[in-house]
Order: C-alpha cells, then sequence, then structure tokens
C-alpha cells in the first residue's frame, strides 16, 4: 500500500481509480465532489455549540433505538480492547431525535451523502468481476433503497485530558461494520489505516476531501473482495492535545432483510457486532 492519492470526483477516469483505492486499500479519497465544503463547516460550528452545553444531557441515546447523545463514559470499546475510546457522540437518523435548531441541517447532510454514496455503490459495482459481483443478492445500489439505517454520527474528540490513560485514544483500531463509510475531512489529522505490513499510513486530511472506507459488510457480500480495513485516530501531541476535533462519519446500512452471504443477512451480522461491541456474550 503506497500514499493514498486524492481523486478528482469529476475525472473521466474517476471511478475506476476510486475502486482501485478501495480494492488495494480499502479506502477511497475524493477531491471536487458534490458535497459543499460550507455545508460541512457549519455542521462542524454548530454542533461545536452543542457539545459545549449541557443540552446534550436531554438527549441521552435510547438504549434501543440508539439515537441520541453518548457522553464519553460510554464511548465504544473496539474490538479486541480493553479501554472506551476518548470521544463522545451524537447518532443522527431522520427519524430519530435531535435538537430543533439543528435537524434540517442534518436532514439535508444525510440526504446529500447517502445519494453520493449510491452512486459510488454503482461504480463499486461496475467495476466488480462478474465472478464476484455474481455473489451479490442484489445490486449494491439498490441494497440500501428504503433502508433506514444508515447512520450520521457527530463525532465529537475533547481535548485530552492531564491524566488520560496510557491505553486510550482517539479511537482504537477497528473495522467498521457497514458497506461504505463516507468521512469529510475531519477540522483536525488523526486519522490512519493499518497497511499490510502492519505499519500506519496517514489519510489526506486535506480540509475539503471526502474520505470512503470500506465496512465489514461490502467485505462479506464481496467475499473479501473488497477488504474492511482496519483503521484508527491517534491522539494528536503538544499543543494540538488542547485542540477539540469534530469528525462526520455516514454508516452506510442496507435494509436489515438483505442478504450479504450464505452466513449474514445485514440484519443478523449488524446484530452480532454490535452485541460484540457491548462486551455481551
Amino acid at each position: 500500500m503506497g500514499k493514498l492519492e486524492a481523486v478528482d470526483f469529476g475525472a473521466k477516469d474517476a471511478d475506476v481509480k476510486f475502486v482501485e483505492s478501495l480494492r488495494e486499500t480499502g479506502f477511497g479519497v475524493l477531491k471536487n465532489h458534490p458535497i459543499s465544503q460550507d455545508t460541512v463547516n457549519a455542521i462542524y460550528e454548530s454542533w461545536f455549540g452543542f457539545f459545549a452545553s449541557e443540552e446534550k444531557q436531554e438527549y441521552l441515546f435510547d438504549g434501543e433505538k440508539f439515537d441520541g447523545f453518548f457522553p464519553t463514559t460510554m464511548a465504544e470499546t473496539a474490538k479486541g480492547h480493553s479501554v472506551r475510546d476518548l470521544k463522545e457522540y451524537y447518532h443522527f437518523y431522520p427519524w430519530g431525535r435531535c435538537p430543533d435548531a439543528l435537524k434540517t441541517q442534518l436532514d439535508d447532510y444525510y440526504a446529500q451523502a447517502v445519494s453520493l454514496a449510491s452512486t459510488l455503490l454503482g461504480w463499486v459495482e461496475k467495476h466488480t468481476p462478474s465472478e464476484v459481483s455474481a455473489g451479490f443478492s442484489e445490486p449494491l445500489s439498490d441494497m440500501i433503497q428504503g433502508s433506514d439505517q444508515s447512520l450520521l454520527r457527530v463525532l465529537h474528540y475533547p481535548p485530552l485530558p492531564d491524566d488520560v490513560d496510557p491505553g486510550a485514544i482517539r479511537a482504537s483500531a477497528h473495522e467498521d461494520i457497514n458497506l461504505l463509510t463516507i468521512l469529510p475531512a475531519a477540522n483536525e489529522p488523526g486519522l490512519q489505516v493499518k497497511k499490510r505490513d502492519g505499519s500506519w499510513l496517514d489519510v489526506p486530511c486535506d480540509f475539503g476531501n471526502l474520505i470512503i472506507n470500506v465496512g465489514d459488510m461490502l467485505q462479506e457480500a464481496s467475499a473479501t473482495y473488497f477488504p474492511s480495513t482496519t483503521h484508527r485516530v491517534i491522539n494528536p501531541e503538544g499543543s494540538n492535545a488542547r485542540k477539540s476535533r469534530i469528525s462526520l462519519p455516514l454508516f452506510l446500512h442496507p435494509r436489515p432483510t438483505v442478504k450479504l452471504s450464505d452466513r449474514y443477512t445485514a440484519g443478523s451480522y449488524l446484530t452480532e457486532r454490535l452485541t460484540e461491541l457491548r462486551g455481551e456474550s
């Protein structure tokens, strides 16, 4: 795996280069894409205010629907790790709870991101070898039609505390569960992807780039042709440790009834992985 290069969304061969990157690294980076950077920046500004306020406590997550605010004390512990990540976040679904002042902004972004993701899934399917795509139960872009499971997560990484646990980082090494993850470059660097030799590669964080990675569900549906690559968010050092970081991943999920493989539907796969994350037996 070499350096990750940004692909110009408007280039004639953008689909080819993008899918090649996903195939080789599990990640793709797009520039000159349809998602407005002004839109993303406005969301970052709005949610910095939300996470700094006590209003967030009024939206504590629902234990069944899993929408709402997750405080740092309830942050995920990645599979294989014993220390919680250093983050807090908000789970947004169009059908879920959200402060009125922030909902329209997220509704608009969610619709834009899902639409773009459908296009990218079409690219993936177009450039998947026929012997691999023959295993898809339906076209990839159709798997998300009518799905209300795609999750927009507003992530806030607070300034690092002075007494931070030596084993804790902002996001421990993990793979995503879903088909594709759509992520605008955050306001601060830190995202890294694991190379095949075990070393870590910085993902380009130029403001305006869009970062896309393969999730476990696409890996499962493609019989591992597209790899779900391990990634993490490392802690900043020096004066940067006092800076907050906001990111806005959209986790693209199929309808729960979609057959991923002979082993799993999307619903059964998600249930299994969430059980692991919660540390249940």
